[in-house]
């Protein structure tokens, strides 16, 4: 069955929340998506806060040939494949890949993608939650623009869950805007979750679905990451409670 979060992903600008100071009225990335510009560029920012979703609505603008790989398990023979296929078309349509998590890629693996960038033979765009200044080779850093995305608002956080379908009451909305600290997919799988698990959305199901996913860590899978995530954001947002929790 097809996750909460990709059933909702908005497919437009006009139904995207947030990042207001990218895809605002005569915003960067708004222009550059509006007036189809064809360019490479690096998404920088937190966990769930839009950046696929990004990558998918310029791509859709575009009307582009459009892959999605994550550099944990992608390698050079990927990216082959991709630019040795023809287009679906036969035509110039643009291919451009989103490569997730591009600061997982060495310098051999981004070396190799350096020359298919700087031809156009494939516009990159790249999502990090590292610096790229750090992460990503000079060469191909300065054939990218970098953006900068932020973490949600709370406000934000609310209205996204407002799409789910899911009855809640205000106080429910409020805490789990709280607890996602700007990070749009933990509310949405929390939110799916809780109704799997209880059939209603409240406060205290979505306090028992937090205590059973923390109850379910395992440094080996998936709560791991989800538990640093959390931890991590708690102390960042400066929430004592929450961080020892």
């Amino acid at each position: 069955m097809e996750p909460l979060a990709a059933k909702i992903r908005p497919k437009s600008l006009q139904a995207f929340v947030g990042q207001e100071h990218l895809v605002g009225s005569g915003k960067p990335l708004r222009i550059a998506i509006e007036k189809k510009h064809i360019f490479s560029f690096i998404l920088w920012g937190p966990p769930g806060v839009g950046k696929t979703t990004l990558a998918r609505i310029y791509a859709s603008a575009l009307d582009a040939d459009y892959y999605e790989l994550s550099a944990v398990s992608t390698g050079k023979e990927d990216i082959r494949k991709i630019i040795d296929k023809k287009s679906s078309q036969e035509s110039n349509r643009p291919k451009v890949l989103f490569l997730d998590e591009i600061h997982r890629f060495n310098k051999a693996q981004q070396d190799f993608l350096l020359p298919y960038v700087e031809s156009g033979a494939l516009t990159l765009i790249g999502a990090t939650t590292e610096n790229p200044s750090f992460e990503v080779i000079s060469p191909l850093l300065s054939r990218c623009r970098v953006f900068v995305l932020q973490e949600l608002r709370p406000e934000d956080i609310a209205t996204i869950i407002a799409h789910t379908g899911h009855a809640m009451d205000n106080e429910a909305k409020e805490w789990l805007a709280r607890m996602a600290n700007g990070d749009a997919r933990q509310a949405l799988v929390m939110v799916e979750n809780a109704f799997k698990l209880y059939q209603e959305i409240t406060v205290e199901s979505l306090q028992k679905t937090l205590q059973d996913s923390t109850l379910r860590y395992d440094k080996k899978a998936e709560e791991h990451y989800n538990t640093i995530s959390a931890f991590i954001k708690s102390m960042r947002a400066s929430q004592p409670d929450a961080a020892l929790y």
